[in-house]
């Protein structure tokens, strides 16, 4: 078998990273169409052992494509969101407080009986000092995400999602782990990796990221796609819907995005809007559909109302272009 995660092949299986086209073949089997870039990206992370920062607006396939991507390595994927307040304990390890209650009050109700043949005062405070290191050792230990990762024999998927919506000093507790695969747990020691996972951090660009973070990582920027490869992207994810529908949906929702909106559709809306489609057993575009479904792709009612009046036009684009 080989290790998907280094590349080092050890049997006859091929290595799904092995090059950029067997990464965007492997990817489009489990439903993502990945762009060159992206392909390349993935290629070097896996290769490299370098996490990955993916950027880019809401919608445009970033968490997707860790979920993608473990589905094509069959690993597990292991998932950390971010949010403000985010700490240490929630991401790496908390201990579990309820099960070193519950042997606190066992170990009290037989100190007697356990400190009963200690000579000495200080035999019997030694005692009780190795009795304490127990309940900060494995048996009551809660692993969080990071380290969940960083114990999978076979290697994982790490994604920390929304890194930009954690502060900067989970940002800087981060650094150990990405640029080292491990970290310093004070009553165990330091764990470290048995294989390393494949990181992936994305960033909706809420607040900058700090350059030392950055620096261990390797830059991957997800646009928004021009129509040929959302037209890709619909007919992957949205199986049956008839190609002239995904010419116009898709040329709609290009339109659309060339237009002052509050929030211009992602990809994600598009693919939710042609699920709309097939669902009302629509085979063309028309203005009265357009405006029945509008709200799937338009989040703010003012971009709904600025929109309206010119529906008719934005639905006659597509079919002159096709």
């Amino acid at each position: 078998m080989p290790n998907p995660i280094s590349g080092a092949v050890t049997g006859p299986t091929s290595n799904p990273l092995a090059s950029v086209d067997t990464i965007i073949e492997g990817l489009a089997q489990v439903g993502y169409i990945a762009s060159r870039k992206i392909a390349t990206a993935l290629f070097m992370a896996g290769h490299l052992q370098k996490p990955v920062l993916v950027e880019g607006s809401a919608g445009v396939g970033k968490t997707e494509l860790a979920l993608a991507t473990a589905t094509m390595l069959d690993l597990p994927l292991i998932r950390m969101q971010c949010y403000e307040g985010l700490d240490e304990a929630k991401a790496l390890y908390e201990w579990k407080y309820g099960k070193q209650l519950l042997y606190t009050q066992i170990l009290k109700d037989h100190m007697g009986e356990a400190l009963r043949d200690a000579p000495t005062m200080a035999q019997a405070m030694d005692r009780l000092h190795d009795m304490g290191d127990l309940f900060f050792s494995e048996p009551f230990l809660e692993p969080r995400p990071l380290l969940k990762a960083l114990r999978q024999e076979g290697g994982a998927v790490l994604l920390i999602d929304e890194i930009d919506k954690s502060d900067e000093a989970f940002e800087a507790f981060l650094l150990e782990v990405l640029s080292a695969y491990q970290v310093s747990v004070p009553e165990l020691g330091v764990v470290r990796a048995i294989v390393p996972p494949i990181v992936f951090l994305t960033s909706n660009n809420v607040r900058d990221l700090g350059d030392a973070l950055k620096r261990r990582c390797l830059h991957l920027h997800i646009p928004l796609p021009d129509a040929a490869l959302e037209e890709r992207i619909v007919a992957s994810r949205v199986p049956g819907v008839e190609r002239r529908l995904t010419k116009a949906l898709v040329g709609f929702v290009q339109s659309l995005r060339t237009m002052d909106l509050r929030k211009s559709p992602s990809i994600s809306e598009t693919v939710d809007w042609a699920r709309v489609l097939m669902l009302l057993n629509a085979d063309t575009l028309d203005a009265d559909l357009v405006r029945e479904t509008l709200n799937v792709l338009l989040k703010f009612e003012q971009d709904i109302e600025a929109v309206e009046p010119q529906i008719a036009e934005l639905v006659r684009q597509p079919a002159a272009v096709g």
